[in-house]
């Protein structure tokens, strides 16, 4: 599949989503970009630069939710004209959907919303790829229907997103397995290696995060085959206004890639042997 400019799947070098959970201010934006881009170029590795200009989805109604609309566009666009780096963001069911997909590279739909037909078919239908979340609620063969709503538009330009199941009260976990079942949509397959060691509300009026298990379930998800990881990153995350629990330090993402990159080189140097057989849910 073409996305923003290069060739994703099952059997082409990793790819990054990253960036801030939300849009603070444009000068975080444009330091956090430029240092990802240089990274990633380093690696030779495809990036996708992500951030989000309102994030509905909060704890309590004080959180942060992000500057807005116009002037989120605003730096989005300045990161795709000053940096030359294609942008993704998520978008929700009140968003204005041409308005943004005509500023970004890539839509993105909350893991929340993955059951919204109506919402679905309407962000699938503006022409741009779509990285579909996986709800914390789905079991990884569910997301066939979702993808199928999505592509019910025409579009095929399709990303399959994990980001953990719930499991019990303020913990999600990840199931190995869901990368091979994901696959079987056809959809490259993305890891949200940040989100899924979030802890939705722990804190009461926020989510909390375990950090520290960032490497350990990314390094799973590679060797399992994703084609992308996905990877909210803050120069300072426990300063981090949306998110920063289980943000991973910006100045640890060079270090982080470079392993993950040689698992992936490692993995993808051969077929799958799972696709001999067949799955059975």
């Amino acid at each position: 599949m073409r996305l923003a400019g290069f060739e994703v799947g099952s059997g082409t070098p990793l790819f990054l989503i990253a960036g801030p959970c939300v849009i603070e201010s444009e000068a975080l934006v444009m330091t956090t970009a430029e240092r990802l881009k240089e990274i990633t170029a380093k690696l030779k590795m495809p990036l996708l630069f992500k951030a989000s200009f309102d994030k509905a989805n909060r704890s309590a109604l004080r959180g942060f939710r992000g500057l807005g609309l116009e002037r989120g566009l605003r730096i989005l666009e300045r990161v795709k004209r000053e940096l030359d780096v294609p942008v993704l963001t998520d978008v929700h069911e009140d968003t204005p959907l041409d308005e943004v997909a005509a500023v970004v590279d890539v839509l993105q739909t909350p893991a929340l919303l993955c059951r919204q037909t109506d919402f679905i078919m309407a962000v699938a239908s503006q022409g741009r790829p779509v990285n579909l979340k996986k709800g914390q609620f789905l079991a990884p063969w569910e997301m066939a229907n979702v993808v199928a709503k999505a592509r019910s538009t025409g579009n095929d330009a399709l990303l399959v997103c994990e980001r953990g199941v719930s499991f019990g009260y303020n913990n999600l976990v990840v199931d190995m397995r869901s990368f091979a079942i994901l696959r079987e949509t056809g959809c490259p397959v993305v890891f949200d290696a940040t989100h899924a060691v979030q802890q939705p509300g722990a804190r009461g009026d926020s989510s909390g995060g375990e950090r520290q298990h960032v490497p350990v379930l990314a390094r799973a998800a590679v060797a399992a085959g994703v084609a992308g990881l996905f990877l909210e990153t803050h120069p300072e995350p426990d300063e981090a206004l949306c998110d920063g629990p289980n943000a991973w330090p910006l100045g640890r993402v060079a270090a982080l890639l470079e392993q993950l990159q040689g698992i992936d080189t490692l993995v993808k140097a051969r077929p799958f042997l799972e696709t001999e057989l067949r799955s059975v849910h």
